[in-house]
């Protein structure tokens, strides 16, 4: 599907249909996590408190922390 954004605003904005919107159980007055992987968008809804939030919360504690050594790592 392609999509095109719209002006809204200073900002930009992107319609998500309600197909798409039922499918990932996504609701307008849920909260969602927007990351990205430097080239593409991710769009997740953002569960209630549950372990996982607190591990992603982690995961992105420590690789900011230690970005340099683990991209060291890496190579």
């Amino acid at each position: 599907m392609i999509k095109k954004m719209i002006k809204h605003g200073n900002s930009a904005a992107l319609i998500i249909d309600k197909p798409i919107m039922e499918l990932l159980e996504l609701d307008i007055d849920k909260p969602v996590k927007i990351t990205t992987d430097g080239k593409s968008l991710i769009i997740s809804p953002i569960s209630e408190g549950g372990r996982s939030d607190k591990f992603e919360r982690s995961i992105d504690k420590i690789n900011k922390r230690h970005q340099k050594t683990l991209e060291k790592l890496a190579r």
